[in-house]
């Protein structure tokens, strides 16, 4: 299978496809990378070129509405606003139901809307092929399971293979060329004094997207050949801190695994540069918190959002450094 439409027949081979008149709507939330993913080993089907480890955000995320249509287009629909063709996620959202049209030979009405900003570095991509992966699912009623649908999510966008399960999330690279050993799977670790915090420095659409900044620093970028042994190496500790529950370990490995993400892509060319001074600015708020005792620790995605990693007893003392934070529980 060398293409994203053979897997997605390989996955529905035996399945029987039902045509049901009524709609259904599906949530999905969003998830963020702790251990970051960011390079691909093939592009077509989205295979990474390391393993990942997420946490997903209760309540945060997309839900997606689908219902089959008689006519031969598909009707897009972002936060009430009907899409027209050339709009993005339009395109998006078309490529990747044209890949199981040979098996339902039907067009859709999608009607999705997003409780988080779109493309500002707050994964609304992964919740949002999530939830139509789980929408057209339960609409033809497959009755997949959660791995194959998220080997199906991951073709949409990769880290939507992580927003199938709450908690933890590993995304196994898997060493297949078929890519059907790449997929999420549910870590067995809680960590209810766990707490996310949301910076929101900007919810505009970033100017240079994930996948250009991706392929832009694994082309270019010098750093880049020293990225897959930090992720094996963040990765195998971080899985352990998480077993002991030790939080100042946990958040050095997060912040230091973002921090190397930011200098691959500050060294491609022409360089990716996603902070903003605000951005900076917190990063520096952060660090004067620790030296004041308080254990605080970031990470950043493709975006200027900071997200503040904290535990419950230390909520309140950060709320007052970070007015409006939104603080959420994630366990």
């Amino acid at each position: 299978m060398k293409n994203k439409a053979d897997v997605i027949q390989y996955l529905l081979h035996d399945k029987k496809t039902s045509l049901p008149t009524q709609p259904v709507s599906v949530f999905a939330p969003s998830n963020i990378a702790l251990i970051k993913y960011w390079g691909k080993r093939d592009a077509a089907l989205n295979l990474p070129q390391t393993a990942s480890l997420s946490v997903t955000i209760p309540g945060k995320g997309a839900t997606t509405e689908i219902s089959i249509l008689d006519n031969k287009q598909d009707e897009i629909y972002l936060n009430g606003m009907l899409l027209s063709s050339q709009h993005p996620f339009f395109k998006k959202a078309v490529d990747y139901l044209d890949l199981f049209r040979p098996m339902t030979r039907c067009h859709y009405r999608i009607n999705t809307t997003s409780n988080i900003p779109i493309a500002a570095g707050l994964a609304s991509s992964a919740s949002g092929f999530a939830a139509l992966v789980l929408a057209l699912d339960r609409l033809h009623q497959w009755q997949c399971s959660l791995t194959a649908l998220s080997i199906a999510a991951r073709l949409g966008s990769g880290s939507a293979c992580r927003s199938l399960w709450s908690g933890f999330v590993l995304w196994q690279s898997g060493i297949a060329e078929d890519g059907m050993d790449s997929h999420g799977i549910a870590l067995k670790e809680q960590w209810p004094e766990l707490r996310l915090g949301f910076t929101m420095i900007s919810d505009q659409p970033k100017a240079i997207s994930s996948r250009e900044g991706m392929n832009r620093t694994t082309n270019t970028s010098a750093l880049y050949r020293a990225w897959p042994d930090k992720v094996s190496q963040d990765l195998q500790a971080l899985q352990q801190a998480l077993a002991q529950k030790e939080f100042t370990t946990f958040g050095e490995i997060v912040e230091s695994n973002a921090l190397a993400m930011h200098a691959t892509m500050m060294a491609a060319w022409p360089p990716v540069v996603y902070s903003q001074p605000e951005t900076l600015e917190h990063m520096q708020r952060i660090w004067q918190l620790r030296e004041q005792g308080i254990p605080v620790y970031f990470t950043q995605d493709a975006g200027p959002n900071l997200k503040l990693l904290f535990l419950v007893k230390d909520e309140e003392n950060i709320r007052q450094h970070f007015p409006g934070l939104d603080v959420v529980t994630l366990f």
